[in-house]
């Protein structure tokens, strides 16, 4: 699956646009990682268990999508984007998204 921020991919026509496909996860903040980083906040630097947290939701949330474009039978994503919220206190969403697409030399 070719997967691009931009709305082409290089070396390639679109052929057909399949619609939009989305993946998503929410996460919550584990208290144990919660004490860590407030004693990592009052020296400054950073905040590894909460680096490795939402670098952990990016894979998921764009695994998720790419299942979704592979249900599509499409060749690529295009236009990738990502997007968190805070759903509750405690706890966030990370939501990516892009447009399946199918491809042609």
């Amino acid at each position: 699956m070719k997967l691009a921020n931009t709305d082409f991919i290089p070396g390639y026509q679109i052929q057909e646009v399949l619609g939009l496909v989305l993946g998503n996860t929410v996460r919550a903040k584990h208290i144990g990682r919660d004490i860590i980083a407030g004693l990592k906040s009052i020296v400054g630097g950073e905040i590894q268990e909460y680096t490795e947290m939402l670098s952990d939701a990016r894979k998921e949330a764009l695994n998720r999508m790419i299942n979704e474009a592979k249900k599509l039978e499409a060749d690529a994503v295009i236009n990738v984007r990502f997007m968190t919220s805070q759903t509750m206190g405690g706890a966030a969403e990370l939501l990516a998204y892009g447009t399946a697409v199918k491809l042609k030399k």
